[in-house]
């Protein structure tokens, strides 16, 4: 049995055919990277910061870093004025925030990374469909462009390279790394990336990259999280009072891939020109 719709459904795109991204470098000057993405109306902010030491948890002296995301819709991002969660983040926000931030480790080697502790902000500017799933791809090219940079400063090296609390104590400075040192190191702490894709499906039909209209009028809806050499690190597949086949769970996979495959392009472009 479908649900009631709550709309009309309509798109002037194909339902293959992912909404307009566009993505604006360095939107903000004082994070490490930030970002401005846009997919369709859904419009987030994405600032990377590096923390002075590493969680508190973790144990002394330890080699390896940590990737915490962050999530938030402000208070303008929805039809109506959403409340700030003042307290801590709560229920969908928690959810969202591990999401994002496991789907991000998922693309990163944080023992090549180092002791470095980095968080990720994902400030939602306007909602309107797939927030959680542009976060993660818009949060994916943040934190490359951040890596990227540590490297750079001397901050995040290979773990042959790394000073010795000797070493500080004695005036250590960072190596100069070749450009081509440069990139084997990024890759081996960044060897994917990692997007997210929404698909559903609506009367039958299975559609791309859900906007608010197309995700409330969805029979099935699936969030599918991949990493660009075709591995998955999450699905999240719901019938929203329906069921759905094992023929059409492998047609909305199918659709998602075409989505991820678009996404890992366009976040490789996007980097390549900044």
């Amino acid at each position: 049995m479908a649900k009631m719709k709550s709309g009309k459904i309509s798109s002037d795109r194909k339902n293959d055919e992912l909404r307009d991204v566009h993505v604006t470098l360095d939107f903000t000057p004082n994070a490490l990277s930030s970002l401005l993405y846009k997919q369709g109306e859904t419009i987030i902010l994405v600032c990377v910061t590096k923390a002075p030491s590493l969680p508190r948890w973790f144990p002394k002296n330890s080699d390896r870093g940590w990737v915490h995301a962050e999530y938030s819709l402000l208070p303008g991002s929805t039809d109506s004025r959403f409340r700030r969660e003042r307290n801590g983040a709560k229920g969908r926000t928690m959810e969202i925030e591990r999401l994002v931030a496991r789907s991000l480790r998922g693309a990163v080697d944080l023992e090549a990374l180092g002791p470095v502790a980095l968080t990720v902000d994902c400030d939602i500017l306007n909602a309107d469909g797939g927030t959680r799933c542009a976060s993660i791809t818009a949060a994916c090219m943040g934190l490359r462009l951040a890596v990227r940079r540590l490297i750079a400063s001397g901050e995040c090296l290979p773990k042959e390279m790394r000073p010795t609390r000797e070493d500080i104590s004695n005036g250590w400075t960072a190596p100069e790394l070749t450009d081509e040192e440069r990139m084997a190191h990024e890759s081996s702490v960044m060897c994917n990336d990692v997007s997210a894709i929404s698909v559903g499906l609506i009367d039958g039909e299975v559609f791309l990259d859900l906007d608010y209209i197309l995700d409330s009028n969805a029979d099935v809806d699936m969030n599918v999280v991949g990493t660009s050499d075709g591995m998955l690190v999450e699905v999240q597949g719901t019938g929203e009072e329906s069921t759905y086949s094992r023929e059409q769970f492998d047609s909305l996979m199918d659709m998602a891939e075409i989505g991820l495959e678009k996404l890992h392009g366009i976040q490789v472009e996007t980097l390549n020109q900044g």
